[in-house]
C-alpha cells in the first residue's frame, strides 16, 4: 500500500470493485473507508488502495468476480 491515496471518483470506484455506486457509498457510511473532499468542494472522492479489486476477464474486461468488501472498523 502506498503512503499517498489514489483517489478516483464514486463511478471508478464502483467499476474497480465490481460493484454498484451505492454500495461504495454504503462502506463509506459504514466506516469501511474513507470519503475525500476538497475544501470548498461537494465532489468525493475515494482512495482505491482501501478497496479490493474485482476479478474481470483479460480481453474483455468482462466481471467475473465482485470484489470483497473493505473491513469493517474496530469497535473503540
Amino acid at each position: 500500500m502506498s503512503g499517498e491515496p489514489a483517489l478516483v471518483d464514486e463511478e471508478a470506484a464502483a467499476y474497480y470493485v465490481g460493484r454498484p455506486g451505492s454500495t461504495i457509498r454504503r462502506w463509506a457510511t459504514e466506516g469501511r473507508i474513507k470519503r475525500y473532499r476538497k475544501p470548498g468542494s461537494r465532489a468525493v472522492r475515494y482512495d482505491v488502495w482501501e478497496l479490493n479489486a474485482a476479478i474481470r476477464d483479460e480481453d474483455t474486461s468482462l466481471l467475473l468476480k465482485t470484489a470483497a468488501p473493505p473491513p469493517l472498523p474496530h469497535a473503540a
